[in-house]
Formats: structure tokens, C-alpha cells, sequence
């Protein structure tokens, strides 16, 4: 009875979610789990209405125990999270098995990486979306190209993030060089005061000091204004070799077709499920023959690392 109880609950929350209600729905939601408090995709339907509402906190809370659950809950099968969960069935059906250690419900970890990254979690919010992109791939699910540009907008987010704080350290230490050379240039007058003989060679003596530090000061801000200016100009366009020739985003996870030619896998498997030729030649290709080009995705990964803006180009 909790089961169907459960399921009444969830399909009406589903309703009121897709009116726009999310209060409404998550109400429903939380009254699915006190019905079935071990059903873990009930957890990531509440999670999904908090995102709505920017309940940060608390999506983790309910995807973290959705997680947990899943990680002992039996299932039909642990590659079929997206059919399950369109079609509002439950993991303890028929034909269950139990599911692998460790196996992870893919949509726990893309919520993971959305509630994270408005929290300024970066690391967090890129993990949870490679986990997510990892289990996407894997299953062939149609969710993967969503996913794949929540891994490109984290990954901005954090290299923005990280320019940000290495600015602010730039600004910091040329002010403490700036300011080391005026203490050391006032110190410099003092000691040339003492020794000088007369007015006249006291006078002469403060002003080629201080001339001699002010030389120095200017040449270290004319240092760090070009290290700025370089930063302002260091955007060329994305080398060919990392652009994807469907969607025209840099790659993430590509993967060669019989002819060579890479694509990010997202895109191409999208465009398969259409039609099952090749973009170029229109020969005959399905998702298996599709072969991950590891060497071009971990050239594609260093390159975000360093260029991060590409990320949306």
C-alpha cells in the first residue's frame, strides 16, 4: 500500500512541477517519502523542485541520501536510471537484481553539481558533473548532452573563479613590492641625511635616492601592467583540433568515427539516434562504432584548464 501511496504522491507532485507549483510539489514529494522513505528516486523528484527554488542545501541533503540509498537498494538494472524515472516505475520491480557497489544515480550527481556551483563549491560542482557525464556515457543516455554542458559551464565557472583569485594575488603583491620600496626608500633618505657633509650635498644626495626608487617603483607597475594587458589579449580563438564539428563547443569527451573524424560524444550520438549515418560521408554508423579518442580529450582538458572562457564559445 505505501508503494501505491508513494506513486499517487510522486505522479501529482509531477503534475504541480510541471504547472510551475514547486512549492506545491515539493510538499507532495515529501509526503512520497514518508510513504516509501527508502525509494531513492523520490529523493532526487524533491531535489528537482528545491533546484527550482534555490534550496541549495537542502537538494544536497535529499541527493546525498538518494545516493546513499542507491548504493543498497536492489534494481532492475544499473544502466537504466533514465527509463526509470520517466516512466515513474520503481527500482523494486520485477527482474530486480541487486544493484553493483558503488553504482550511482546519475541524476543525484548532475543535481550535486548544479546545487554546488551556485554555492561557489567549484571542485564539487565539476566532480559531480564528470560523474554524472561518466554514467551518461556509459548508459547512452539522453541526458548527455544536458550534462555535458553543465561539465563546460562549471569548469568556466571555476577557471573565472580562479583568475579572479589569482588578480586579487597579483594586485596584492605589487602593492607589498610598491610598498617595501617606499619604506626602504624613506629608510635610504634618512641614512643619506646623516652623512652628508653640508645642505647642498644633503639636498643632492635625497634627490638622486629618491629619483633612483622612483625609477623602481614605476619599472615594477609597468612590470605587472603588462602581465595585465597580456591577460586581456590572450583569448585567440580555440585551436580547430578542440572544436566540435556539430555543436562548435570545445570537446569534452570525443570519440572517432570509422573515418577518423572526432566529435564530442554528446553530440554525436544525438545526431545518430536521427540517423544512423555519418555527418561527412553519409555512410552507415551507429553508437558502437563510435571509439572514445582518449588522447584528443585529455589535450581538450588541459586546454580548458588553462583557457576556461572557451568553455561557452
Amino acid at each position: 500500500m505505501s508503494g501505491q501511496s508513494s506513486l499517487a504522491l510522486k505522479e501529482e507532485g509531477n503534475r504541480h512541477f510541471q504547472r510551475g507549483d514547486y512549492v506545491a510539489a515539493e510538499a507532495l514529494y515529501t509526503k512520497a517519502i514518508l510513504a516509501d522513505p527508502i525509494n531513492p528516486l523520490l529523493y532526487t523528484n524533491r531535489a528537482m523542485a528545491r533546484l527550482k527554488m534555490s534550496r541549495w542545501d537542502s537538494v544536497i541533503e535529499d541527493c546525498e541520501e538518494c545516493l546513499r540509498l542507491s548504493s543498497l537498494a536492489p534494481s532492475t538494472t544499473t544502466t537504466t536510471s533514465s527509463s526509470t524515472s520517466s516512466s515513474g516505475g520503481c527500482p523494486y520491480m520485477a527482474g530486480k537484481k541487486p544493484r553493483a557497489p558503488g553504482s550511482k544515480n546519475f541524476k543525484a550527481l548532475y543535481y550535486l553539481s548544479q546545487a554546488h556551483l551556485p554555492l561557489k563549491n567549484y571542485d564539487q560542482a565539476v566532480d559531480y558533473a564528470l560523474q554524472a557525464h561518466k554514467i551518461c556515457a556509459e548508459t547512452h543516455d539522453k541526458s548527455l548532452a544536458a550534462v555535458t554542458s553543465q561539465v563546460l559551464k562549471c569548469k568556466k565557472a571555476r577557471w573565472e573563479h580562479r583568475e579572479k583569485l589569482r588578480r586579487r594575488e597579483e594586485q596584492e603583491l605589487e602593492g607589498e613590492v610598491v610598498e617595501l620600496l617606499r619604506k626602504e626608500m624613506e629608510e635610504a633618505l634618512k641614512t643619506s641625511s646623516s652623512a652628508a657633509s653640508n645642505d647642498d650635498e644633503e639636498e643632492e644626495e635625497r634627490k638622486e635616492t629618491e629619483k633612483m626608487y622612483r625609477e623602481k617603483i614605476d619599472r615594477i607597475i609597468a612590470v605587472f601592467d603588462q602581465v595585465r594587458e597580456k591577460d586581456q589579449r590572450r583569448r585567440p580563438n580555440p585551436p580547430d583540433w578542440a572544436i566540435d564539428g556539430i555543436s562548435f563547443q570545445v570537446m569534452v569527451d570525443p570519440v572517432m568515427t570509422k573515418t577518423g573524424k572526432s566529435y564530442e560524444r554528446a553530440s554525436i550520438e544525438e545526431h545518430l539516434r536521427r540517423s544512423e549515418t555519418d555527418p561527412l560521408t553519409r555512410t552507415p554508423l551507429t553508437i558502437k562504432d563510435l571509439v572514445p579518442n582518449i588522447d584528443l580529450k585529455n589535450a581538450c582538458e588541459e586546454f580548458l584548464n588553462e583557457n576556461g572562457w572557451a568553455a561557452d564559445w
